[in-house]
């Protein structure tokens, strides 16, 4: 779909909309996952938008069963709920419920359309629950113990780093620890979890622009909300550039164990050709949409010299990913972005002959984040409407 929006290609188009209605409908009622926001968003989400923006042919029918998908999947995520001892809660990863994962507030976007599309989640007792009640909950929560700010909350306490997971007591919602799955430890910083919450925040930012101060008044109110997402957005930004290789390319991990080996590894271009640690291009097309999206609200809010920095350094991210040794150019290859990991504690990752490390390959939420940020820059570029997952109007 995003092909087909980038180049009007029908083939991709007729191709993507055809494996969507094959494959994804049972992920529209998957109860075991908190990826809807990926799964859906991606899938009928980007058909709902093409429609909405007149690319394909508006047909009612169609858009119904887009609007369904979408407003089943928004609630379905919803329901993951676990309260916290603090009178708010977070849509638990299909760890359990005990576990919060920072992942999931890119995956917000499914509360997000479907309370858009005017979708509750009903309970027992024919209770309604409002899913932007629930995205609000999340956030706050994501953004309190997933998320940083240097105050002394333990001795790794670094403004802007992220704890991939944290974990509740599910009898009294109280919060226990951080913990990591994908990264190296609990106490350092897994990139790609960092870019989700540099995407999610900066996403949900402008989500809110469209929402009414009479809606937001129930939650708190747009100050408080807009206040703690711009704070937890700012310091996850802050955190990447300062931890991040010149070219902006993260190694997976900022306290991978073998870094120190690699030598001045921040005050130069990143090495995915090194004998110790791997980089995550997915991290980095993550990050760049993240930065560019966190710089254009600050902008529109009148902070021009703070906005900029971050959109040119997304600008920088995405010069780099789309060429070498980054973007791949063999074509018996079937990834677009090279040197991507998936999970290196667990050793699933591809490490060529002749390599020490994971390098060369793609993964497909690298690619599909990499043609996500290109179509958002490209449209830009071409004076067009900007792109998101929601209906601006």
């Amino acid at each position: 779909m995003l092909q087909f929006d980038a180049t009007g290609e029908k083939r991709f188009l007729k191709f993507g909309r055809g494996e969507t209605v094959k494959r994804m409908s049972s992920d529209v009622t998957h109860m075991g996952v908190h990826d809807h926001g990926f799964h859906n968003v991606s899938t009928y989400g980007n058909l709902h938008r093409l429609m909405r923006e007149g690319k394909i042919p508006f047909v009612e029918w169609e858009k119904k069963f887009y609007d369904l998908a979408l407003k089943c999947s928004g609630a379905v995520q919803a329901a993951r709920w676990s309260p916290t001892s603090d009178a708010k809660g977070y849509i638990y990863s299909f760890n359990g419920p005990h576990s919060l994962f920072v992942d999931t507030m890119r995956s917000l976007r499914s509360l997000a359309i479907a309370h858009q599309l005017g979708q509750e989640l009903k309970v027992e007792g024919d209770q309604s629950i409002s899913l932007l009640q629930r995205l609000i909950e999340h956030a706050v929560t994501t953004a309190k113990y997933n998320v940083y700010y240097g105050k002394g909350r333990d001795i790794h306490d670094v403004r802007g780093r992220v704890a991939h997971e944290s974990i509740f007591n599910v009898k009294t919602g109280a919060y226990r620890c951080p913990n990591s799955q994908q990264g190296h430890s609990p106490f350092t910083t897994w990139t790609r979890g960092l870019a989700w919450a540099m995407l999610g925040f900066a996403e949900q930012l402008e989500f809110l622009e469209i929402i009414s101060d009479h809606e937001l008044d129930k939650y708190g109110g747009r100050k408080r909300i807009a206040g703690f997402m711009t704070k937890a957005a700012q310091a996850t930004s802050d955190f990447y550039l300062e931890n991040t290789p010149t070219d902006g390319i993260p190694y997976w991990d900022t306290g991978a164990p073998q870094l120190e080996k690699i030598g001045d590894y921040l005050g130069m271009a990143a090495d995915p050709y090194n004998n110790f640690e791997p980089v995550d291009s997915s991290a980095a097309a993550i990050a760049a949409q993240g930065l560019l999206r966190f710089g254009r609200y600050l902008r529109q809010k009148g902070i021009q010299r703070v906005g900029k920095k971050y959109y040119n350094a997304g600008l920088t991210v995405a010069n780099v990913l789309f060429d070498l040794p980054y973007l791949s150019t063999r074509s018996s290859h079937q990834g677009l972005i090279l040197h991507s990991v998936y999970h290196r504690p667990n050793g699933w990752d591809y490490i060529p002959t002749g390599s020490k490390i994971p390098n060369g390959e793609s993964s497909m939420w690298g690619d599909y984040h990499a043609r996500e940020l290109a179509l958002m820059i490209l449209r830009e570029a071409n004076g067009k409407a900007y792109l998101t997952f929601f209906d601006p109007a």
